[in-house]
């Protein structure tokens, strides 16, 4: 029995971590050089992103950013072009405290559909384990605020890790579930 809640699951909670930025006030001048508000390092380097959800399978999560980018704030599943919320949309929105910009998820979450096609995967323990990687692109021109003219690529796994009521051959309403978005790339600014 198919499960449609994991279709949102790409859109994890999540949370963006950037290794290299300094700290430092910032200034007009350097915001308008392509420095990120709060960073006196520009916008560029690597970094590590992370969604996540908790015990739901909505498709608006939770993300981090640190390291070049130190941010954090919601993250929703849209479809491409749209703003609107949607399960399997293609689009991971991080809306962050300094600005926006998009992630290209629609095949590492085609990857996670494919794999949870099977639930519950550990039938015996009425629970689920599945885990699944790729390449997630920024969306080209999606980046707001601090974040205009952000580009990259992160090296991403998506992880699920659950427990079914019981009976799973009859129910799989879940227990207990942890989704998880996390990877790392460079990231550059114009």
């Amino acid at each position: 029995m198919k499960n449609t809640r994991f279709a949102i699951a790409t859109a994890l909670a999540g949370a963006l971590t950037l290794a290299g930025c300094a700290a430092a006030a910032a200034s007009a001048t350097a915001a308008a050089s392509g420095t990120a508000a709060g960073n006196a390092a520009p916008l560029s380097g690597l970094t590590h992103v992370m969604a996540y959800s908790i015990n739901t399978d909505n498709p608006v999560l939770t993300s981090v950013v640190s390291g070049a980018i130190g941010d954090y704030g919601p993250a929703d599943e849209i479809s491409a072009g749209s703003t609107g919320v949607s399960a399997h949309g293609g689009e991971l929105e991080l809306k962050l405290t300094r600005g926006t910009f998009g992630l290209n998820i629609a095949d590492i979450d085609t990857k996670f559909t494919e794999a949870t096609s099977h639930e519950p995967v550990f039938p015996r323990t009425c629970s689920t384990y599945v885990t699944v990687s790729d390449a997630v692109p920024i969306v080209p021109g999606s980046g707001t605020g601090a974040y205009r003219g952000i580009a990259g690529t992160f090296a991403m796994t998506l992880t699920l890790n659950e427990v079914h009521d019981r009976p799973c051959t009859t129910s799989l309403s879940i227990l207990r579930q942890v989704i998880v978005l996390s990877g790392a790339g460079k990231i550059t600014k114009d």
